[in-house]
């Protein structure tokens, strides 16, 4: 009864806030609307492309689609903008650089309709190429689809033995060990009491729990092992839904600076690179040239010759060598910083090489943030110093939604997608853990 309660107050609170936040919203967007419309006669006309595709995303609810959806636009490309039934609202199907919007069955739920149905919007709206924007849970089924839809265009994405190994936290901390590239120590963990059982003592560092699939909820879960007591240890690793069918991995806890990068790769050639400064919930993203991690990038790339999107997670520990702690054959939100860059769409299609590659964000690029997260920041400051800081990521920055010349995904995520999301978790007595403007959903346990 009181987690009822709870999910009411809790999502009608937050409704409120967003109803309290409409008018501001849509103020902006009419601006920007009357603005466009104003200046509409002196405005560049858009690029007429020589070979213009059609482009296939998956991902409609997150922004990384929609910055892709733009770029491509931008470049005299025609976008298909594509999501599952549950996120039929997806906000970004009002985006100016979306041409067509679909829903299809979840892949976890029906791999096969899945791929049907990616199948038949590829036939029927002509795509020529097909670049997946995955979640955690589609990146393998893209993978398997890969072979079905090469058939009738060309899908940029990684084949499944290489996706399986690189999503594998402990197969792909071997790999880059075998191309002499350092990662933490991480071992396989198929039940807790290995954990339970292991000799610390030998360890000059501590360890944290894993999962290996991925896990909306355990995943920010930072316990360092061990713990004071084998009994709270025991109490803890047991908690945990750790077996063979779902593995976790124990890995090394190496303290430094944490990093994210987004890597686009095409024919084994590294076309695109970013890398940011990280956390356990990132969602500011500004670039820094860290050549570190761009040679072990680099050189993981020479050995592993592929087509995709890639990022990986590193740590940077104090004597100054890089970890990598994780891989991710998917999109990463760090996309978001090339919203200016020209050339973005031609490193995804383009056999042709350029001396620019990889590409980075351009100097004249701002930092890329979500204003809601932003908002909802200051409520936990608590002083001047604080404030300030909070107010110069806003000012400094660029919000990754928000385009003048695209303005309504802006006011339809927040006010529409969302918005409904709530209502309908209000209509079910469900509450959530958090809001998450950057990906368009609502993060809840064993939720998607």
């Amino acid at each position: 009864m009181k987690e009822r309660i709870f999910a009411v107050l809790q999502n009608l609170g937050t409704l409120a806030l967003l109803a309290i936040a409409f008018p501001f919203n849509l103020t902006i967007v009419l601006a920007a609307l009357l603005g466009n419309l104003i200046s509409q006669p002196w405005q560049k006309s858009r690029v007429k492309n020589p070979n213009p595709k059609n482009i296939m995303l998956t991902g409609g609810k997150m922004t990384k689609a929609l910055q892709l959806a733009r770029s491509f636009h931008a470049a005299g490309h025609r976008v298909v903008l594509i999501e599952t039934h549950k996120y039929w609202l997806v906000g970004h199907r009002f985006s100016n650089a979306v041409d067509r919007f679909y829903t299809i069955p979840s892949p976890s739920k029906d791999p096969e309709g899945y791929t049907q149905a990616l199948l038949a919007i590829a036939k029927q709206e002509n795509i020529d190429v097909y670049v997946p924007v995955c979640s955690p849970i589609q990146s393998y089924y893209d993978s398997l689809a890969k072979p079905i839809l090469s058939g009738c265009c060309e899908v940029f994405h990684c084949d499944a033995d290489v996706t399986k190994m690189l999503d594998d936290k402990f197969a792909f901390a071997e790999k880059a060990r075998s191309f002499g590239l350092s990662v933490p120590k991480t071992f396989l963990i198929t039940n807790p009491e290995e954990v339970l059982n292991f000799d610390f003592s030998q360890e000059k560092r501590k360890y944290i729990l894993k999962s290996i699939a991925y896990d909306s909820v355990h995943r920010l879960d930072m316990t360092k092992f061990p713990m004071e007591t084998r009994e709270k240890m025991a109490n803890h690793v047991r908690s945990l839904p750790i077996s063979k069918d779902n593995p976790w991995i124990m890995q090394e806890f190496i303290p430094g600076k944490e990093y994210c990068t987004h890597s686009t790769v095409r024919n084994g050639e590294l076309r695109v690179h970013c890398c940011c400064e990280s956390s356990a919930f990132q969602v500011n993203y500004e670039n820094v040239d860290n050549r570190k991690i761009f040679a072990w990038v680099s050189h993981f790339f020479r050995e592993c010759k592929l087509t995709g999107q890639i990022s990986f997670d590193f740590i940077e520990a104090e004597d100054g060598t890089v970890y990598a702690i994780e891989c991710n054959p998917r999109t990463h939100s760090a996309i978001t910083m090339f919203y200016n860059h020209p050339k973005l769409a031609d490193a995804y299609l383009n056999d042709e090489s350029d001396s620019d590659y990889p590409l980075q964000p351009l100097a004249n690029s701002k930092p890329t943030y979500w204003l809601y997260h932003e908002i909802w920041r200051l409520t936990g400051v608590r002083s001047i110093a604080q404030l300030k800081t909070r107010l110069n990521i806003i000012l400094r920055g660029k919000d990754a939604i928000f385009q003048f010349n695209d303005p309504l995904p802006f006011f339809m995520v927040p006010h529409w997608q969302i918005t409904l999301l709530l209502l309908k978790n209000l209509q079910k007595l469900k509450g959530w853990i958090r809001i998450d403007f950057n990906i368009g959903k609502l993060v809840e346990i064993g939720g998607d």
